[in-house]
């Protein structure tokens, strides 16, 4: 490559659910570009960010967990990520230190070794959680399943990003595998996620928070309205913004709201704060709470709730 050849592609991270892709992906921007939280499935949405460096363009594609489906949403989004694994010049599988591999792992190596054009990589993460043993045998159990399924990674990558401990080898490898290509997004930009889809999902990580093991999933929200405040004084300015969280069912509402109100005014409290770091503004943000009964199993519902 000469010094003039300016690279640019697109690199997919996957794995299984809650195996720290979207954390990786905020540590390498710098910044939080994704959700997170300790409940498997939080990401529901491909989020691509933006690396551009004087000399190449990488942009990293996370992707919701691949999982067995037991609703037409589950179905949907494991969909959604074998779409992207065609359109992609990389793929970094993710597999954490503190977890044997599984069958889940094992699907998801197969489905990526069929592609032809894309450059493979495993990625070790949560390195936090394991000492030197622990992940020297997790590399050569990665480095087995690659033979199992007929994968040559081009690198098996220990990383930990909460630590931000190897955060930048990853980056550096993967932009370093990306064809010779064009400035694809302007170099100021670190997501093409529209504003409002991603505020939507900072009050869905701040419902997430506390809840109960099968009300997860039957969260959604939704941005009905969201503006300026007219005759603001212009160095204090408010951005009101009226959002509504769905759920499934009365009784899921009764535990999102909790009792008097109490755990639906902290969910509000703590998105606010991170839609306030996010916009730059002071936030007035009015959130009621709907059932759509069904909704992850309703074509009609999804289509409504933008799925």
């Amino acid at each position: 490559m000469t010094s003039t050849e300016f690279t640019s592609g697109f690199a997919a991270i996957v794995g299984r659910p809650n195996t720290g892709k979207s954390t990786l992906l905020n540590a390498a921007m710098g910044s939080k570009v994704a959700i997170t939280s300790d409940r498997p499935q939080t990401t529901r949405r491909v989020i691509r960010a933006i690396i551009t460096r004087p000399d190449g363009q990488l942009i990293l594609v996370d992707t919701p967990g691949i999982h067995r489906p037991r609703t037409l949403l589950g179905e949907r989004l494991n969909d959604e990520v074998k779409d992207t694994y065609s359109t992609v010049d990389a793929v970094a599988l993710c597999i954490p230190v503190n977890e044997p591999i599984g069958p889940g792992d094992r699907y998801i190596a197969k489905s990526i070794a069929g592609l032809s054009k894309s450059i493979y990589f495993a990625l070790v993460t949560k390195t936090d959680l394991g000492n030197p043993e622990q992940i020297a045998k997790q590399l050569l159990a990665v480095e087995k399943l690659g033979q199992e399924v007929g994968l040559t990674w081009s690198a098996i990558i220990p990383v930990s990003a909460k630590s931000d401990d190897q955060v930048d080898v990853v980056i550096d490898e993967l932009m370093n595998a990306m064809p010779t290509g064009p400035q694809f997004f302007p170099e100021d930009t670190v997501t093409d996620e529209p504003e409002e889809i991603f505020i939507a999902e900072l009050i869905r990580e701040a419902a997430l928070k506390g809840v109960q093991d099968e009300l997860p999933h039957s969260i959604a929200i939704t941005i009905e309205d969201m503006s300026l405040r007219e005759d603001r004084p212009e160095n204090f300015p408010l951005t009101d913004i009226y959002a509504n969280l769905f759920v499934e069912r009365d009784s899921q509402k009764a535990i999102v709201i909790g009792k008097s109100g109490a755990r639906l005014k902290r969910v509000g409290t703590e998105a606010r704060v991170e839609i306030e770091k996010f916009l730059g503004t002071a936030v007035f943000l009015d959130l009621r709470v709907k059932v759509a009964k069904n909704w992850q199993r309703d074509p009609k519902q999804l289509r409504r709730l933008g799925f």
